[in-house]
């Protein structure tokens, strides 16, 4: 039975729904806990905005848009302006964040109170590091060497990864798309977070699985897309926890498309899931990156999906739809977003409950 140490996940992640106002906005997490944040990932609901991903390691005047390639955006405090013991304040936001009267979704991670080291455990880079070894994350920063092979990134989470998301700060690389590692695909395959694109083949991560210490960058025939010469990068990297946070793959089996049964396939993570992000490993016209949460899915049948890789507004369409239940997620339909026969899915996932904490198991929705 899964028990974890981890008793209130929402000391390290929280999902916030709030409501824009065109001004100052301080927004107060609802958590048993408090949540200090370190990563925020931000979406207006229901329109085609643009995504936010800021950290206190880039600094919160930063962002990055996931559905985007593009380099750093620096706006100051029109972003975000403050963190507070268990609160963010948004600045008086523009068309595309805080929006007066516009329905806002923000989820939030815990690092180290943005309290940086030094790390030269990697093999010809060093690292800046942020972790919450407690919860398996840490934020890396690191400037590229341009060297194509043998070189490493201290991640400072004394756990080996099963996944990473790196962006190039500048876009000054050959390839500046998020690239994206899961155990699920392997040290020779890699996603893009900024596009629906199917897995490709190439050596992001020296066709070498990460240890507890470091994870490899790199790169071929000059292109570069984790270790450009001079050029700075942001990882989040990810370690299992037990009941709190998975990380894997699963293979879909098609029910639900026209049999009535929607026995979807079913993964277990040893917790009830928060927040839960899935991929298709390849790609068909109409299915990419699927973001579920518990907030705007309170109840199931949870359809209400968000896709990092675009702009588009939330889709409550039934064709992704998934259940939360007490110990994993279960695909609700056959449709290729969660659920095609014989299709290999990644995902990632982040705890509301423990199955068991305290001797106490949790109870389905």
């Amino acid at each position: 039975m899964a028990y974890s140490d981890i008793k209130d996940p929402s000391a390290h992640f929280q999902t916030k729904l709030w409501t824009g106002n065109a001004s100052s906005n301080e927004i107060t997490f609802d958590g048993n806990s408090d949540l200090q944040a370190d990563w925020i990932w931000h979406k207006e609901q229901n329109d085609t905005n643009g995504w936010h991903q800021t950290d206190t390691s880039i600094g919160i005047a930063n962002y990055l848009a996931s559905e985007s390639s593009a380099a750093e955006y620096g706006v100051g405090s029109a972003y975000v302006s403050a963190i507070g013991s268990n609160s963010i304040t948004y600045g008086s936001g523009d068309s595309s964040f805080n929006s007066n009267s516009v329905a806002q979704a923000t989820w939030a991670w815990k690092a180290n109170g943005g309290t940086t080291a030094s790390n030269t455990t990697g093999n010809g880079i060093d690292s800046t590091v942020q972790a919450n070894t407690t919860a398996g994350f840490s934020i890396v920063t690191y400037t590229g060497n341009g060297t194509q092979s043998g070189q490493t990134v201290g991640h400072g989470l004394g756990a080996v990864p099963k996944m990473i998301i790196s962006k190039d700060r500048n876009a000054s690389s050959n390839v500046p798309n998020w690239r994206v590692y899961t155990v699920g695909m392997g040290n020779t395959k890699y996603l893009t977070l900024d596009t629906d694109a199917a897995a490709g083949t190439y050596n992001d991560w020296d066709n070498t699985t990460p240890t507890s210490s470091v994870y490899s960058v790199g790169g071929a025939g000059g292109y570069t897309p984790t270790n450009n010469n001079n050029t700075p990068y942001v990882a989040y990297v990810f370690a299992d926890v037990q009941g709190f946070s998975k990380f894997g793959s699963y293979v879909g089996n098609g029910s639900g498309t026209s049999d009535g049964t929607f026995d979807g396939a079913f993964v277990y993570l040893g917790f009830k899931p928060a927040w839960v992000l899935i991929k298709r490993a390849s790609y068909s016209a109409g299915d990419g990156w699927v973001l579920f949460d518990n907030e705007r899915g309170p109840i199931n049948y949870n359809q209400n999906q968000l896709n990092p890789a675009s702009t588009a507004a939330e889709s409550g369409a039934v064709y992704d739809a998934v259940d939360f239940l007490s110990n994993g997620f279960k695909a609700r339909t056959g449709r290729a977003g969660v659920n095609a026969s014989g299709s290999t899915y990644i995902y990632m996932a982040f705890a509301e409950n423990p199955f068991v904490a305290g001797g106490v198991p949790t109870t389905a929705r």
